[in-house]
């Protein structure tokens, strides 16, 4: 089993990089996709990714339950886990304890059999948010990867997609 962290900021290349790692494992990758297309801009941004990815992998749409999808898809390819800071946000708008939900996936990735991908935002290296919503929501994401990345096995950070190894 191996767990994987790859974090960065936006457009950092972070998607692509995990998408080579998972190929790298034997077996067809599972996509478990956190977003919704709640809008046009967002149908097209996932169009792109689809397009990119091809048809080789089984995609699942996850944006709450992503401990029960990665129980149900273990014991094959590696599971991609795309990404952390929208099912955060899903959590959140879902009204759902997401600081229970951190920690049950906490406690799930050691147990998986098959490797864990998972693709996280970094979004505290900006400037401190101008309201009390965001800068919640910045700091459940920093609490969330600290979480995730004390129980990964290594973790990338990805700036201008170049990977930079961290643990």
């Amino acid at each position: 089993m191996t767990v994987i962290l790859v974090t960065g900021g936006a457009r950092s290349g972070k998607s692509r990089r995990a998408e080579v790692l998972a190929r790298g494992v034997s077996g067809q990758p599972v996509y478990v996709a956190t977003a919704e297309a709640l809008d046009a801009e967002m149908d097209e941004r996932i169009a792109g990714h689809r397009a990119r990815r091809g048809n080789d992998w089984i995609e699942r749409e996850v944006p709450l339950d992503l401990v029960e999808a990665l129980a149900a898809t273990d014991g094959g390819g590696a599971r991609l886990v795309d990404c952390l800071t929208l099912w955060l946000s899903n959590l959140l708008h879902a009204e759902r304890d997401w600081s229970q939900e951190v920690m049950r996936l906490a406690n799930a990735l050691p147990r998986q059999q098959s490797p864990v991908i998972l693709v996280t935002n970094e979004v505290g290296l900006g400037i401190v948010p101008d309201n009390a919503l965001a800068r919640a929501f910045r700091d459940a994401a920093g609490i969330m990867n600290q979480t995730i990345a004390g129980v990964a096995d290594s973790v990338e950070f990805v700036v201008a997609g170049l990977p930079m190894k961290l643990k």
